[in-house]
């Protein structure tokens, strides 16, 4: 019985995650400023290297690599400052080398 009714909680949690979404933030926003952002960091920092992968790559269309490009959109919008930006990225890519591209991006970040 016990098993029924955890079931039916998750079940309704899925239901109700699906229907009105599960707390902000999860999706990064589009618009003017964070595809200006993009657009200038890939121009001016896609041949540096974010884990194994050019930033060109990670935000070209041949990438399946959705991570990055939203972390990038959250810190266009100010949704994440650069401390939380760097910690995701060193997290969920291979830390390491990616002092000079993360330098490069804030730097845009300047410019904007």
């Amino acid at each position: 019985m016990r098993w029924k009714q955890t079931g039916t909680a998750v079940l309704l949690t899925i239901v109700a995650c699906t229907l009105f979404g599960c707390g902000g933030g999860l999706v990064a926003p589009e618009g003017p400023q964070p595809n200006a952002f993009i657009n200038q960091v890939q121009s001016n920092c896609g041949r540096l290297s974010i884990g194994a992968q050019p930033i060109d790559y990670l935000l070209g269309d041949e990438s399946n690599d959705a991570y990055f490009l939203d972390q990038l959109s959250k810190l266009s919008a100010g949704q994440i400052n650069q401390a939380t930006f760097t910690n995701n990225i060193n997290s969920f890519y291979s830390a390491g080398a990616n002092d000079r591209a993360l330098s490069c991006i804030f730097d845009q970040r300047k410019g904007s």
